[in-house]
């Protein structure tokens, strides 16, 4: 029985002097050397892909200075001044003063949507004395001034008026978490993000304030309402053209995780206002205090696009209390990872829970067979 104990002793000692890097279950640490490399020989190094950061007041204030990203120039060049140009669809209402059998032909008792001049799909009009006029394209001042040159040789210096009764022939189209999607038209008035979403009575609670798309002549625009209501940044609140599509996501995929040593491991959905690192744990029960390292908090985070690294590590060192303020003030972003690792002693009882129940049977095991071959000791 002794030449089975010694060795089995022997590697149990080796095995505890392993410790801590037999230790089941994920683990993350800053020490240098820690990340293995990948045997790809295409593979980037994990160590030269990843960037540690201590969450100190200098990283908050960093934070604390993003903004949304602001829109492409295209988004961002709008005419000196707006001015609708009448289509296929829309309603005229011309008016010739002093002159009202030009004016309303069919009787005072129809609106102005009912006895306009519609615009045909050609294009064009039709008016007592001047015949077919062109006017896609155009605006309303112009079509007057085009109508009072032609009808001045049937009146002395003619009075005209023009206005679009009927707004028909372009639309905006607002699709995804609004309450009353829709197709909206374009009018004389500018219409930007903000009247958009507002026409289409509002956001709904499931809205993802961050994640609105806007679709333009087949090319897709990233735009933020949260930067608009709580950044007040008005570049976001672009100038929408005919044609555009307007979609805002829900938030169903806007959550963070939270893993490791917490009492209840689960993805945490953001609010509009978002979430700090501090809400994410409480929300999930706080970290446990008999396993969890409270020097071993991170925030796993994708580096932005363009960035030299892949992955951005945010360390919370919490053995101060009052480290938690600055937690608080920790604004996480849509698919972080937050994990809390495993303080020493806990990964060390670890490997021992799985090694003991080996060596017990291996130690009985011998046992027993010591006793079968030698029933008297």
């Amino acid at each position: 029985m002794t030449d089975i104990i010694k060795p089995l002793l022997v590697a149990v000692l080796a095995l505890f002097m392993a410790g801590c890097a037999l230790a089941p279950g994920p683990h993350y640490s800053n020490s240098p050397g820690w990340f293995s490399e990948d045997d790809g020989d295409d593979a980037e190094p994990l160590s030269d892909a990843v960037e540690v950061h201590q969450i100190s007041t200098a990283v908050l204030t960093r934070n604390q200075d993003y903004s949304a990203p602001q829109p492409p120039e295209a988004l961002l060049q709008e005419p000196e001044s707006y001015d609708y140009e009448v289509g296929p669809g829309d309603v005229l209402q011309i008016t010739v003063w002093d002159h009202p059998e030009l004016t309303i032909p069919a009787g005072s008792m129809r609106s102005s949507e009912e006895s306009g001049n519609w615009v045909h799909n050609d294009g064009t009009i039709f008016y007592p004395y001047v015949g077919k006029i062109e006017v896609v394209g155009l605006r309303v001042t112009e079509i007057r001034d085009l109508i009072a040159e032609r009808i001045a040789e049937y009146i002395e210096e003619p009075q005209v008026d023009v206005t679009v009764a009927a707004f028909r022939s372009q639309r905006i189209y607002v699709t995804g978490s609004v309450k009353q999607p829709g197709a909206f038209p374009v009018t004389n008035v500018p219409t930007r993000l903000l009247d958009a979403v507002n026409a289409a009575g509002g956001i709904t609670e499931f809205a993802d304030w961050s994640d609105v798309t806007l679709t333009r002549g087949g090319k897709d625009y990233q735009l933020s309402l949260r930067a608009i209501y709580q950044q007040g940044n008005p570049a976001q609140n672009v100038l929408l053209k005919p044609g555009d599509v307007l979609h805002v996501g829900r938030n169903a995929d806007n959550k963070v995780f939270v893993l490791g040593e917490v009492l209840e491991p689960q993805p945490v959905p953001m609010t509009r206002t978002g979430l700090s690192l501090a809400e994410a744990l409480s929300t999930v029960g706080g970290f446990t205090k008999e396993t969890a390292n409270a020097s071993g908090i991170f925030v796993m985070r994708q580096a932005p696009e363009g960035s030299d690294h892949l992955v951005d590590v945010y360390q919370l060192n919490a053995k101060q209390a009052t480290a938690l303020v600055l937690a608080d003030n920790f604004p996480l972003q849509r698919r972080d990872i937050v994990y809390v690792t495993a303080a020493p002693i806990a990964r060390w009882n670890r490997v021992i829970q799985n090694i003991l129940p080996t060596v017990q049977t291996i130690y009985f095991g011998a046992l027993a067979e010591d006793r079968i071959r030698d029933p008297e000791r």
